[in-house]
């Protein structure tokens, strides 16, 4: 049992959760002392399940779908699929096992995050199929993530607030921005497949540039969400380690040397999320 378990947690990358949840548990704690909501340990629940089943369902789908490009790649051969670890069909059930439990969970929350739950699927499930047809691919894993804190805004009030849409936007060129540094070990096996990707497009230096860019553009929402969400010095050191974790990317990966990829986005990008989102959430609590 422990053993399957494990199998099905490898799948979904599920140390990977650390992108995503803190920037949910933001926006909830951003509900209750900035948009009127109040605590509930059930609505809380409800919000962590819903980020679960979500994500492990589109990891699942992603890796499901993409089982033939999977064999191929040196890289992912011995994902848990294409290595005969879980059959395509063991899989295919787990995926339809967390949608329908993501979308019965967002009916315990509220009606609008249960009407909503559909269009978010289609984002979450819809990337894996985006890197067939368009190098903008990262962009629509930045969304699928960025629905997180505006989710769990929702989850607790029930309606749309900028100040959440900014922590979004944040997620979303954070998130783009790494996943093309990461992408870039795919580079000549993307060309040789004819899938789409920015370093593909790009090319190593030209894909880093425009990483650069979302990270700048992510570093001005940093200082955007402080200044609208009159912040004040507890929020502020955990933005400049956020920032700085945004710098330290681009200067340990090189066009020529991608040997710190792997360290670039577990390590630096966990540190910035968790770093993020404590000191955002202490700031909300003790300035209430």
């Amino acid at each position: 049992m422990i053993s399957t378990v494990n199998k099905y947690l490898s799948l979904v990358k599920f140390s990977h959760t650390i992108f995503a949840m803190p920037f949910a548990l933001t926006g909830f704690f951003m509900a209750v002392t900035r948009g009127g909501g109040s605590f509930s340990w059930a609505t809380f629940g409800l919000v962590i399940l819903c980020m679960v089943f979500a994500r492990s369902a589109a990891m699942a789908f992603n890796r499901w779908l993409d089982v033939d490009i999977d064999k191929l790649n040196p890289r992912t051969a011995k994902r848990e699929i294409p290595a005969g670890i879980i059959s395509p069909q063991n899989a295919l059930f787990f995926i339809i096992a967390n949608v329908v439990l993501f979308i019965v969970t967002t009916w315990f929350i509220n009606r609008i995050c249960f009407f909503l739950s559909p269009v978010a699927l289609l984002v979450v499930l819809g990337y894996s199929y985006t890197k067939r047809f368009t190098a903008l691919c990262h962009l629509v894993l930045g969304v699928g993530l960025s629905l997180a804190p505006i989710g769990a805004y929702l989850a607790v009030t029930g309606q749309f607030a900028l100040l959440p849409v900014l922590v979004s936007l944040l997620v979303l060129c954070w998130v783009s921005g790494f996943d093309i540094i990461y992408s870039l070990q795919d580079e000549d096996f993307d060309k040789s497949q004819q899938l789409n990707s920015i370093p593909a497009w790009l090319g190593l230096s030209g894909a880093l540039r425009f990483s650069e860019l979302l990270h700048v553009i992510a570093a001005a929402l940093v200082v955007t969400i402080g200044i609208n969400g009159h912040f004040h010095w507890v929020f502020w050191i955990g933005a400049a380690v956020f920032v700085v974790m945004l710098v330290s990317q681009h200067l340990l990966v090189k066009p020529d040397d991608l040997s710190k990829v792997n360290i670039m986005f577990m390590t630096t990008n966990g540190i910035a999320s968790v770093v993020f989102a404590v000191f955002a959430i202490a700031d909300m609590l003790i300035f209430v």
